[in-house]
């Protein structure tokens, strides 16, 4: 099954407290696929988020402006800055596609 079906994109649970939004998820980043993950909604109100998994980078997006977002990601080796800029997607509102890698975030 496509990845983009059945998902609702992330804009729409921003309308839900933050603490409603801890918990479980699927996530996709172009690295590592398709995996089960641990969504954490920050409380900066702009959608800003973070996601972990067991034996996966640790990402966090903080939302610059709607739609723009600066990236980090931690390897294994303590937070470092990502390079370029996150933009959401324009297909799945649940991802964001860096303009300098073309890395990819998702998270349902």
């Amino acid at each position: 099954m496509s990845r983009f079906v059945y998902r609702l994109p992330l804009a729409m649970f921003c309308l839900i407290p933050a603490s409603a939004l801890a918990g479980p998820a699927t996530c996709y980043t172009t690295d590592d696929g398709e995996y089960d993950c641990e969504f954490y909604a920050a409380t900066d109100g702009a959608g800003s988020f973070e996601i972990t998994a067991p034996g996966k980078p640790w990402f966090s997006l903080i939302i610059e402006s709607p739609g723009v977002a600066s990236g980090y990601g931690d390897y294994g080796t303590g937070s470092v800055p990502l390079p370029g800029i996150f933009y959401r997607s324009e297909e799945d509102g649940a991802c964001w596609i860096n303009d300098t890698t073309d890395f990819e975030i998702c998270a349902w």
